[in-house]
């Protein structure tokens, strides 16, 4: 009976670490598979430098900087890539102004509204500034700021962020926007030969503090927000006129 017993308990262990290492292994695959496929959502650094290239001798009205969250009162290295590229094509006259764009999503600060004030401590003119803060995905940074352009009366519109964001949001420029934003992807090598290097200005973030604040975790279920990712949930009729909503320069 002993015998049965240690051997049954042996044929359970064993089936167990089968299936474990099963497990294991379809794990270390679906990261893997994963990986390439994240890979393939952005830009390589040769196709971000063409893009930049065919941007390089034009001016456009004003660029699209979508933001990311600011926590910890400190910006994050996103955010940080993306102001400072904004000030780049900024400063070699690739563009006339900015549009920052983000609401307060998963913390309690106006995206957009970060990001100015750190534009502003970057040398950026104030009167070259302009926030869009209803975006909570981003299709909406790029649509709603896109329709507050147009408001503004800015016709050449490019879209400056990351490239992994840039080729995200590509097709829905395509189907929703007909191509009319030129996209433009950091060119980190030029960022990395900045003179003076890039550094951590400091800000008072709190006239970006959003007092209502409510996680877009608690206000929206899961399929909800993949659904406002996917651009589905899109406000049409935001910034048909300078009634609504709000906006700052």
């Amino acid at each position: 009976m002993d015998l049965y017993i240690c051997h049954n308990q042996k044929s359970v262990k064993l089936k167990f670490f089968k299936k474990y290492k099963i497990l294991k292994i379809s794990i270390i695959i679906s990261v893997v598979l994963m990986a390439g496929g994240l890979a393939t959502c952005s830009y390589t650094m040769k196709k971000a430098g063409e893009m930049y290239l065919d941007a390089e001798n034009k001016t456009f009205d004003v660029i699209i900087v979508p933001g990311v969250p600011f926590e910890d009162e400190n910006w994050s290295d996103v955010m940080r890539s993306r102001v400072y590229w904004s000030k780049y094509l900024y400063e070699k006259g690739i563009t006339k102004n900015i549009i920052y764009t983000g609401s307060a999503v998963y913390s309690p600060y106006f995206e957009a509204e970060i990001m100015a004030l750190y534009a502003q401590e970057l040398g950026i003119p104030k009167a070259h500034i302009f926030t869009e803060n209803q975006a909570e995905h981003s299709t909406e940074n790029v649509y709603y700021s896109y329709k507050l352009a147009g408001l503004l009366g800015f016709e050449t519109v490019a879209l400056a962020t990351d490239p992994f964001q840039a080729k995200m949001v590509k097709s829905f420029i395509h189907k929703e926007l007909k191509n009319k934003i030129t996209v433009i992807p950091i060119v980190y090598d030029s960022l990395r030969s900045l003179t003076p290097p890039m550094f951590d200005p400091k800000i008072d973030p709190s006239s970006a503090f959003d007092s209502s604040f409510i996680s877009i975790m608690e206000r929206e279920g899961f399929w909800k927000r993949l659904q406002g990712t996917r651009g589905k949930n899109l406000n049409r009729s935001l910034y048909d006129s300078k009634d609504q909503p709000e906006f700052s320069n």
